[in-house]
């Protein structure tokens, strides 16, 4: 374990020592789809050729519940070969989350069911996020794919830190 840890503290400072040696963001504005554990929109608005900030509206659902958020990063992008760049970030959420209704039946010792229902609840859902992933510009097209994982701390729910569920494909329209 302690090997891996000397070995992702390495990895992070050779790529946090990259210079911007050229331009990384060729476009002011990028829209698209987010694909992942969490479905949704995004749009990045370029600040320089190697900042941006990105807007995601995304949805998760599953049998017990569903979550709504708005998601704002901060981004910094830095070149990795031609047309490709990672990049890092952070930000937070706002959005709800839904507990849906459960109806659950037991058989009892003597043969009888008992049916429960519980009721629907939704509470506010409040995180801190970050971002790391990287990004491939198609050459000769506007568009642009990118991988990324995006972990987050929840406030409300379940005070719990998200590594490894949200994974996310995402493909943007330059203009």
């Amino acid at each position: 374990m302690k090997k891996a840890n000397w070995l992702l503290l390495t990895l992070g400072i050779i790529l946090f020592s990259f210079d911007t040696s050229w331009a990384q963001l060729n476009s002011q504005h990028a829209v698209g789809g987010r694909f992942g554990s969490a479905t949704g929109f995004s749009y990045r608005y370029t600040l320089s050729d190697d900042r941006a900030v990105e807007g995601i509206l995304s949805i998760q659902s599953n049998s017990k519940s569903r979550r709504f958020r708005m998601v704002g990063l901060y981004q910094y992008h830095k070149p990795l070969a031609e047309n490709f760049t990672w990049f890092y970030g952070f930000g937070g959420s706002v959005g709800s989350f839904r507990y849906k209704s459960e109806v659950t039946q037991t058989t009892n010792p003597d043969g009888s069911v008992t049916t429960r229902r519980t009721d629907p609840k939704s509470e506010l859902a409040l995180s801190i996020d970050g971002i790391v992933g990287i990004e491939y510009n198609i050459p000769t097209t506007p568009l642009s794919v990118s991988l990324d994982v995006k972990p987050y701390f929840d406030f409300l729910q379940e005070s719990s830190i998200r590594l490894i569920d949200p994974f996310g494909l995402t493909i943007r329209y330059k203009f």
